[in-house]
């Protein structure tokens, strides 16, 4: 089976599978001296197929710590409530350069909220953030109250202590971080991510269940009493509190709520084999399912390397207006509807409702001139993109993935002035070149 060859080695063991239940929950008391503790990413009476419950039995409770306080700084960017003013609601395509590593700062101080549409408070809608890292974080930990963080890497590993256990996620490795659970983002504010239905595809395909990785309990011995500072994301405002204990202090745990990694290269692609083009939710990794069967509050969907067969056929990704927003990002390499350049690794473009974005022109003449023998696509490329149903508005700064959702995006002061990075040529560059080629049969 096709798997990505990673650079950097995994050191971890996890467990796998997609939503797997991974047995007695509250004893009298617990084994060695622990605390029993309950998770829930649910309610306690959501539906058995929706329900998201983990135990975990650890060394002190997680309620042990002081009170939290509003952090204050400008290293931290996600806050919507004040830069509410601020966002701009526009249909003009927007493409970014590659954004820049800040060495200086850790993994939560170099979160970014580029877009969004929502409310965590009411949980409905998604954030997207983008986070450029240059250190690592000291006796520190972080939790989201708002939403499930879905991470893409770009550039860089990322060695994520959580509570459950370690997960180490490398470029072209996804993993998702529950709301709740501390460690290290299309955030989804609403619900949890899951597997797409297949649909006439059948039982397998696209991201196969048994190919995701869950940790195994990993715990942090420290008799001694130790200051960690714990960061809390609530309502897009950053918290924290001290403790004079490690919070990494889970021995064991079940429960079928908890973090998890996936190998893009594992996707099983699903295409034509005959003529057209089939929409691209048949490259859907994870879905957030909104209360509409069907639509998606956010889709994570990437175009991997793939065969491109299918006769009489424009084989690009089609012209497109859609009611649903497209944020997208690549990994790695060339996308292969944008070949006259621009959209670069770490770099990131938003189309949004009803904003008209396609081919540009490079890529339009010559996949209309090519000959359509069999052709492999995207070998040493990842491109990616979360599609919202809600209305995104863009903030100041972004993330690399295609987001699908029916959410209208605004633009943040900073996403599209401060930054520095939105190409200002974009639809300059990519479609007023475009030529017409129409002859009109009625006339001579």
């Amino acid at each position: 089976m096709p798997v990505t060859k990673f650079s950097h080695p995994d050191p971890y063991s996890y467990q796998t599978g997609f939503d797997s239940y991974h047995e007695y929950n509250s004893p009298q008391k617990a084994p060695y001296g622990l605390y029993a503790e309950k998770l829930s990413g649910t309610a306690f009476t959501a539906p058995r197929h929706e329900n998201k419950q983990t135990w975990v039995y650890r060394i002190i409770p997680a309620a042990a710590h002081e009170n939290f306080k509003v952090e204050n700084g400008d290293s931290y960017h996600t806050h919507m409530t004040t830069e509410t003013t601020k966002l701009h609601h526009i249909p003009n395509q927007l493409r970014w350069n590659p954004f820049d590593l800040d060495e200086t700062v850790d993994w939560v101080h170099g979160l970014h909220l580029i877009a969004g549409s929502g409310d965590p408070t009411l949980k409905q809608g998604l954030g997207i953030l983008m986070y450029a890292a240059g250190k690592d974080m000291g006796k520190e930990a972080f939790y989201s109250a708002d939403g499930d963080f879905l991470i893409v890497p770009q550039h860089g590993v990322l060695d994520i202590q959580t509570e459950l256990g370690r997960l180490i996620v490398r470029p072209n490795e996804i993993c998702v971080i529950p709301r709740g659970v501390r460690g290290y983002i299309c955030e989804l504010y609403q619900g949890h991510y899951q597997l797409p239905e297949l649909g006439p595809i059948g039982s397998n395909c696209l991201a196969n269940a048994r190919d995701f990785q869950a940790p195994v309990a990993s715990f942090d011995d420290e008799e001694e009493p130790s200051e960690y500072r714990l960061y809390s994301k609530f309502n897009n405002t950053l918290f924290s509190a001290r403790q004079d204990h490690t919070p990494f202090d889970i021995v064991a745990w079940h429960g079928n709520y908890y973090p998890y990694k996936y190998d893009l290269g594992r996707f099983n692609t699903i295409g034509s084999i005959s003529f057209d083009h089939p929409d691209p939710s048949i490259f859907t990794v994870l879905t957030g399912p909104s209360d509409h069967v069907g639509t998606a509050i956010a889709d994570f969907v990437i175009f991997p390397p793939r065969w491109l067969v299918q006769e009489n056929t424009f084989r690009p990704p089609w012209y497109h207006r859609n009611t649903m927003s497209e944020f997208m990002g690549l990994i790695s390499g060339n996308y292969d509807a944008k070949t006259g350049g621009g959209f670069q690794p770490a770099g990131a473009s938003l189309h949004n409702v009803m904003s008209a974005h396609g081919p540009d022109t490079d890529a339009f003449e010559g996949a209309s001139n090519a000959e359509l023998k069999p052709q492999k696509v995207g070998d040493g490329s990842m491109a990616f993109m979360f599609e919202r149903f809600v209305l995104a508005v863009s903030y100041s700064y972004c993330s690399f993935t295609n987001f699908n959702s029916s959410l209208m995006v605004g633009v943040s002061e900073w996403g599209l002035k401060t930054c520095q990075k939105v190409q200002e040529e974009y639809n300059e560059h990519s479609w007023r070149p475009l030529k017409r080629h129409f002859k009109n049969p009625n006339k001579a």
